[in-house]
């Protein structure tokens, strides 16, 4: 595996990234985290979006302040994090501190759990001790990279539509 290592959003990683979201756009498959959907056409004002989100700038009711990085390779972004910085009463049953994904292209080379490593690191800058970190039951892949990372299983979740969240607490 190439080097691998966490960005802020800037403009020097514009032409990257939109590679990056091109390829889950094409891929049709769900993007994940959720930031990765929005619309970067307006670069400049995608990232000034995500600044106040790491602010606490904006929000909708309910929500906490998160902060994005983007996990970059040799001048390519191969994944992005999306990091809660507290947990909503939603957060705390299917969402978690951290949500994160892997390119389609980029999968099955050991950069999720690198990610997530990475990212753990980010959560101890932000003080949280202990992190919760939630996959679909059906994304097994995903709950062996927060295993990896020390993830203890806890009680999962049903969402209203069957589907089954498995929640994980990693040591901060």
């Amino acid at each position: 595996m190439a080097d691998v290592y966490l960005v802020r959003p800037g403009l020097e990683w514009k032409e990257p990234y939109l590679d990056f979201y091109r390829e889950w756009i094409d891929s049709g498959e769900d993007i994940v985290p959720w930031v990765v959907e929005r619309d970067p056409s307006d670069f400049e004002a995608m990232l000034q979006w995500l600044e106040d989100h790491s602010n606490g700038i904006g929000l909708q009711e309910g929500w906490v302040a998160d902060s994005t990085y983007w996990l970059a390779a040799e001048n390519r972004i191969v994944g992005a994090v999306n990091i809660r910085h507290a947990l909503s009463p939603w957060l705390m049953d299917r969402g978690g501190h951290i949500g994160y994904g892997i390119r389609p292209s980029a999968r099955r080379q050991g950069y999720a759990t690198k990610l997530l490593a990475l990212s753990l690191g980010k959560t101890r800058e932000l003080g949280i001790q202990q992190v919760l970190v939630c996959c679909d039951e059906s994304n097994v892949a995903s709950a062996r990279t927060i295993l990896n990372n020390g993830g203890v299983e806890d009680t999962s979740f049903t969402e209203e539509n069957g589907n089954v969240i498995r929640r994980f607490w990693i040591e901060g």
